[in-house]
């Protein structure tokens, strides 16, 4: 065998392509996309159509090979198999939303039941047609080597078939379907679904491509049965030859597909740009940076599945987190910083390994200070969700703020100062009761509801500006986004947020994680003997204002039990506990005279 895998081509329906026309139109696709034509070496296309109809002897079904893995293993697998099924996704990009036939449906189950489909019956209920086609195929392969199989319609069938049947010396290191079946309903391929409920273990990953217009598809793809695959649709328009192979690989995804697995990436290494001088990172820019840091150095405390999990979703927030900086960075025309261009790596490549960020110093202390409230707090990993003990979590903090020259304790010190607002907020009710880090939609709805400025109100309207655009970069949601909000919502004052806060539209448990994250701020300014910053106070005051308004205007009509009554008594509660909290303290702000409000 020539190096690199060989394509295995397996046919559908009908003649089996004769002349193999399939070859020539995907020879195309490939040079259109940069990649060399398809060599003579490089695929097999073994003919079945006569085994489907005709015998010749008796003949036994080749035996499974590759066996389905133990539990441990099976979780391995799969782990491994989404990793690389992630790296094509993000390769070959998310698919639109063509329009569906509605017909297909019923063409489909027409269609099984005539020919040219009763060929698929007899494959799948005909047990010598099955073992006379497999043992054909098997018979054109070598017994070792690297083996690309893409499978056309009934081809599709039998390749997921056969992939447990190859030698032990055969790697697969990707399967495509295209027009695959498998999905119909009248396709009762029960056994090869109930067998195929986890990817095999030689299976590198397994991408099936459909057409909406497809009636052979059903107009739907194959994660319906086997969820752990990649289903992508294209957009071939409807014509008599919808279903055929020439039309499915002239698409420029699958033949990208089929050029990767083959050839490798068209894209070189990743350049980063180094400049001469050091480009400063921007407020934004140190938050994220902060956080992944952080999050390196928790998954150095993790053990075994755990760590495994934690890291794999880090890999894939940062190459997100990393991309997002740098493409604001293109788009805003200012120069990369080394900091983050460093970071970059390409997610489409499995193997590739998230380097963590450098220790460093991004952060003042009183800056500091919100940022590691808000990572003490929040689920910097979003969207994944990976819990991890509370003493990790303590020992990764002492070792972040080691790095940032503030000494450990004060790591300690934060994650104190989230524990005792938790208690303060949760009243007899335990710590428990408050669901740290959820913001969510509500957080989304006080950005809505202050237009983003209020935000920023202690920088001006300058750092409100700079912040809206942020946001507007990144999206409320995400790693990025995500902990900008959080910040901003810990910094915040003013009665644009208060307004957010007591709307209908923020519900009682994002208000709840707001105010913990304020008041454990006010906690740690009083833990370091800092300034303590008199908005918290007014904003607490403010929004109870706000909310026993709301409350007093629905509770004279609504009924006792009405859910909005329920929320508003909520957020009342919290804000009592925490004004209450902060005058035992003795952190309620002196009254102003007449010369300072004059002078304000």
């Amino acid at each position: 065998m020539s190096a690199g895998p060989v394509l295995l081509f397996l046919h559908g329906v009908g003649a089996g392509d004769v002349e193999d026309g399939w070859q020539v139109a995907l020879s195309g696709a490939l040079v259109r996309l940069g990649y060399p034509a398809l060599e003579p070496d490089r695929w097999i296309a073994p003919k079945y159509a006569f085994a489907l109809r005709n015998g010749d002897g008796k003949y036994r079904l080749p035996p499974i090979i590759v066996k389905q893995p133990g539990k441990d293993e099976a979780r391995t697998n799969r782990r491994e198999f989404e990793r690389r099924t992630s790296a094509m996704e993000y390769r070959l990009g998310q698919h639109e939303d063509p329009a569906n036939w509605l017909g297909a449906g019923t063409v489909v189950d027409i269609a099984f039941e005539t020919h040219p489909f009763k060929q698929a019956h007899n494959y799948l209920h005909d047990e010598q047609a099955r073992a006379r086609v497999l043992t054909r195929v098997l018979d054109s392969l070598p017994d070792s080597g690297d083996l690309l199989i893409v499978g056309h319609s009934l081809g599709s069938v039998v390749a997921a078939d056969l992939v447990r049947r190859l030698p032990a010396g055969l790697n697969v290191v990707g399967m495509i379907t295209i027009g695959s079946p498998l999905a119909s309903g009248s396709v009762r391929a029960t056994d090869l679904r109930e067998a195929m409920q986890e990817p095999p273990t030689n299976l590198g990953w397994w991408v099936n491509f459909w057409n909406g217009f497809d009636p052979v598809a059903a107009h739907r793809g194959l994660s319906s049965v086997m969820p752990w695959l990649l289903d992508l649709r294209v957009a071939t328009p409807p014509s008599p030859r919808v279903h055929g192979a020439v039309e499915y690989l002239s698409d420029r995804r699958v033949a990208e597909a089929i050029g990767y697995a083959m050839h490798g990436s068209l894209s070189t290494e990743l350049v980063h740009t180094v400049n001469e001088f050091d480009v400063p990172l921007d407020g934004e820019e140190r938050i994220v940076l902060l956080a992944l840091r952080y999050a390196h150095l928790v998954g150095t405390h993790l053990k075994d599945d755990q760590q495994d999990r934690f890291l794999g979703a880090l890999r894939a927030v940062q190459a997100t987190a990393v991309e997002a900086m740098l493409q604001r960075r293109d788009t805003e025309g200012r120069p990369r910083p080394e900091q983050i261009a460093r970071l970059a790596f390409d997610l489409a490549d499995p193997g590739a390994e998230a380097s963590p960020p450098a220790p460093g110093a991004y952060l003042t202390k009183e800056d500091a200070l919100v940022q590691l409230i808000v990572l003490a707090s929040d689920n910097f990993l979003r969207p994944f969700d990976i819990g991890f003990s509370e003493g990790v979590k303590r020992q990764a903090m002492r070792d972040l703020t080691a790095e940032l020259g503030l000494g450990s304790v004060l790591g300690a010190d934060v994650l104190d100062a989230v524990d005792r607002a938790e208690k303060v907020l949760a009243g007899g009710k335990g710590p428990n009761w408050i669901k740290i880090g959820a913001l969510g939609a509500g957080a989304v709805a006080i950005v809505v509801a202050t237009g983003g400025l209020a935000l920023a109100a202690g920088a001006g309207l300058a750092g409100a500006a700079a912040l809206t655009s942020a946001l507007a970069a990144f999206g409320p949601g995400g790693m990025i986004g995500g902990l900008i909000t959080a910040g901003s919502l810990v910094t915040a004052g003013g009665g644009g947020i208060a307004f957010g806060l007591a709307s209908s539209g923020t519900s009682a448990e994002a208000v709840e994680s707001i105010v913990m994250r304020q008041l454990a701020a006010v906690i740690l300014r009083q833990k370091l003997d800092l300034e303590q910053d008199p908005a918290v106070w007014h904003l607490f005051v403010e929004t109870e204002r706000q909310v026993r308004r709301a409350h007093e205007r629905l509770d004279e009509y609504s009924d006792p039990k009405s859910p909005a009554l329920v929320e508003l008594r909520k957020k009342i509660q919290i804000l009592e506990r925490a004004l209450e909290f902060m005058r035992e303290q003795g952190l309620e702000p002196e009254p102003q005279t007449r010369s300072t409000a004059a002078a304000h």
